[in-house]
């Protein structure tokens, strides 16, 4: 047994050394507010949460042993190293993992790891290679495994804690010395470093300091999965929201402005049009860009040269744009439902779900606007089977896909999908003046690998450089990023003029999937960092037509879309609403926003985070009672129907 405490106690100096060198050497992701006390208090706090991934990595290891002795005796001490190796493997190689991970995602391990099964493997496989260098960190996994594991079978050989008795009252003395440490060491590791539930540290309350990094610095990799895993389970499993029937029937009537005597969900999302604000456009186009964060737009970033297609764009006449407006969710999937569904983030993976494959949703795009005399088109730059796309978006309405092996020169690009170039010479070539159509595009060239030659497409790197900061002009892979950027805007901007010209009639959206990618700010503000754009431009599109006061998130994108173009009393359905009706505040997995402030939606007391200069009075009452709506309706609705009945859900959980 005393072997079994020194193997938990090399895994409790192994995390705390891991935690310390990892606080250490990414030391820039501290944000100047935090202190000396804050690092203690993450490493304190980080100390008592491994104090249960260590248990449990010694409870793996004294079931094996303990089966062995049962078993096979002389194979005991075998069994115990063979099972700590494996341990020892598995935390080198999510160590290694876990800086370039935070680099990409500023988190430790999350959901986000899971989603690896619903991807395309081979492309992310490559992708990891090329841009992450798989191999060269594997092998420097395995050799961070191999010194620790002679560290550890030298600490295991050492005579440390194994004491003799030469008499039996010392012995006893002995033997009840251990039970009593042994019980003290179980409920340390059983509540987190606490005695007690009611002090237990575990990764939903770890996060003491006001430093970001820090906590997520104090969850070691095995609470970091363990977070990730729970996390996917609770959004496999649906249940990470608690809405009654009741409450969501009282919130949909609070947030359509109507009475709250129904049970169809969908006699409150029913809306009628105020009439055209546009002449009808013969396309339209909504272009969902790869990474297109709002941060290179504004002015601060003029220096850059990053954006200045799509600020050329907006600086047009018959342009508008809303600079404060957040994705649907953290990755592009979340981007696609909400767009195809108009439904928000709601621990729901609707591309999985067997419900979305039945028909399409009353608030699916794809119906309404064919009901307004369009054909409705997907372009995809990647292949069919990402996320199940092609699929998806045929059953939610849309008439046709297309995607990477449909277009020519379909092989120039990365594993993720064709060049921006060849997506948008595509589009041109196979979407017909004669036709009115509507067209959902989703580009792919500005994520990693990062293979495009963006020098031959006339990046010029050095204009960039003498923008950074000093600490970041020789940091080659986010300049390579921030060529990316340009070339996506670039191509973006050189399409929009190109179908203009081929389609006088015609009108664009253009939103990024999501932001939190990169900056260059090695601590972002919360609004640079999240926020993506809205940008509408084409005939008869003016200046002002969105209120300054707007902001919005993309299940809003469609509602303003209709209001835009449709005529007026046409019937439609939307949870979101129209940007030009005076939609003000916008919401998805994490986050809410206004035109003035910007704040994490899962707190019990908001903070926001200002915009600008204006700091008006905040409705904590009215923007909670928006947030439940909006996530109860997007959790209800896809999974159980239009009907509100409280036994359906019952019955299907």
């Amino acid at each position: 047994m005393w072997r079994q405490i020194r193997v938990y106690l090399f895994f409790l100096a192994m995390l705390c050394l891991f935690r310390l060198f990892f606080i250490a050497w990414m030391h820039e992701y501290i944000s100047p507010a935090a202190d000396w006390d804050d690092i203690g208090t993450a490493l304190w706090v980080g100390l008592k949460i491994s104090c249960k991934s260590a248990g449990w990595l010694t409870l793996f290891s004294l079931s094996g042993s303990t089966l062995a002795n049962v078993f096979a005796p002389r194979r005991e001490t075998v069994v115990c190293k063979l099972l700590n190796g494996v341990s020892i493997i598995i935390l080198s190689i999510l160590y290694v993992a876990r800086f370039p991970y935070y680099k990409q995602f500023h988190s430790s391990f999350n959901l986000l790891m899971f989603n690896t099964f619903n991807d395309d493997v081979y492309a992310l496989g490559i992708s990891l290679v090329k841009e992450f260098y798989l191999p060269i960190r594997l092998a420097g996994a395995f050799l961070l495994a191999f010194l620790l594991y002679r560290l550890f079978s030298q600490w295991l050989a050492c005579r440390l804690l194994q004491l003799k008795f030469a008499f039996p009252l010392s012995k006893w003395f002995g033997r009840a010395a251990f039970l009593v440490l042994l019980y003290f060491g179980v409920t340390l590791a059983n509540f987190g470093g606490s005695l007690s539930w009611a002090t237990e540290v575990d990764w939903e309350n770890a996060g003491v300091t006001k430093d970001s990094f820090l906590n997520e610095a104090i969850l070691d990799d095995v609470q970091a999965v363990l977070r990730g895993y729970t996390m996917n389970s609770r959004l496999e499993a649906c249940n990470g929201l608690n809405f009654d029937t009741g409450q969501i029937r009282s919130l949909a009537a609070q947030l359509t402005y109507k009475e709250a005597t129904a049970d169809n969900l969908d006699e409150y999302l029913q809306k009628k049009a105020q009439g055209p604000q546009v002449a009808k456009p013969q396309q339209i186009f909504i272009i969902i860009s790869e990474s297109y964060a709002n941060w290179p737009l504004l002015e601060k970033y003029n220096d850059l040269h990053i954006a200045d297609g799509m600020k050329g764009i907006i600086a047009e006449d018959d342009s508008d744009y809303c600079s404060t407006f957040l994705p649907n969710g953290p990755s592009t999937v979340s981007a696609v439902t909400g767009i195809v569904t108009g439904f928000a983030d709601a621990n729901l993976y609707l591309t999985t779900m067997p419900e979305a494959f039945v028909s399409p949703y009353s608030t699916a795009s794809a119906p309404q606007l064919k009901k307004l005399g369009y054909q409705t088109n997907f372009w995809y730059a990647g292949p069919a089977t990402w996320e199940r796309i092609g699929a998806f978006t045929t059953a939610q309405g849309y008439e046709h896909f297309y995607s990477r092996g449909d277009f020519a020169n379909a092989t120039e690009g990365s594993v993720w999908g064709c060049d921006d170039k060849y997506l948008y010479e595509a589009v041109l070539k196979g979407v017909s003046s004669d036709q009115p159509s509507f067209n959902v595009i989703l580009n792919v060239s500005n994520h990693s690998p990062f293979t495009v030659d963006t020098a031959k497409e006339g990046f010029d790197k050095n204009i960039v450089i003498r923008a950074l900061p000093d600490e970041a002009k020789k940091d080659e892979a986010l300049v390579n990023q921030l060529g990316h950027y340009w070339y996506a805007d670039k191509m973006l901007a050189d399409f929009i003029h190109a179908a203009k010209a081929k389609y006088p009639e015609s009108l664009f959206i253009v939103i990024g999937d999501h932001a939190d990618r990169y900056n260059i700010d090695k601590i972002p503000s919360m609004y640079e960092r999240y926020g993506i754009p809205f940008i509408v431009t084409g005939k008869s599109v003016k200046k002002g037509m969105l209120p300054q006061d707007a902001a919005g998130s993309q299940i809003d994108v469609v509602p303003t879309l209709l209001e835009m173009i449709a005529p007026k009393d046409f019937i439609y359905y939307s949870l979101g609403t129209s940007l030009t009706n005076g939609n003000k505040q916008g919401v998805n997995y994490g986050f809410w926003i206004t035109h003035d402030y910007i704040g994490k939606a899962d707190v019990s007391h908001f903070v926001p985070e200002p915009i600008g200069n204006a700091m008006p009075a905040l409705n904590d009452t009215a923007l909670q009672d928006y947030i439940n709506a909006i996530r109860s309706i997007s959790w209800w609705r896809p999974k159980y129907g239009p009907i509100l009945d409280e036994d359906m859900a019952a019955n299907r959980q």
